[in-house]
């Protein structure tokens, strides 16, 4: 008796677990704008990464000061090759979800996000601000 209470309460478990678990896929229009955007940064990527060299200079020398010179075309050769590979990449595979759910490879996702100004480490003085300078001025 004790067995075929055991079975009866096991098979209504399993039998009621199932709905719980499903879940609606998203749907095709939205994983057709995915796809086409993930085809058009690919080929923007691709078309853009030569842009990639003066940015890095540019942000070499605002960041490391003379030293910039010289490390940030480097970088900017660098960055070229890599943005120009990860578009080609995801223009070829713009079909797969992959990483994430037609997430970015790479990050910015565009050449021309990440000009912004850096900020400032904990125990640094921002570029605008003066040490010596009127503490309390607007409080």
């Amino acid at each position: 008796m004790r067995s075929v209470t055991l079975a009866l309460l096991l098979l209504a478990t399993l039998a009621l677990t199932p709905p719980a678990f499903a879940q609606d896929g998203p749907k095709p229009e939205f994983i057709a704008e995915k796809m086409a955007f993930k085809f058009a940064r690919g080929v923007t990527n691709l078309a853009t990464a030569v842009v990639e060299l003066p940015k890095q200079s540019y942000l070499s020398v605002r960041d490391r000061g003379t030293v910039g010179y010289v490390i940030g075309p480097l970088k900017g050769i660098g960055m070229t090759a890599y943005r120009a590979f990860i578009g080609a990449a995801e223009t070829v595979f713009f079909l797969v979800p992959q990483p994430g759910y037609y997430d970015p490879m790479i990050e910015p996702d565009y050449v021309w996000k990440g000009w912004e100004e850096p900020r400032s480490e904990p125990g640094q003085v921002a570029a605008g601000e003066q040490s010596g300078g009127h503490q309390g001025e607007g409080q």
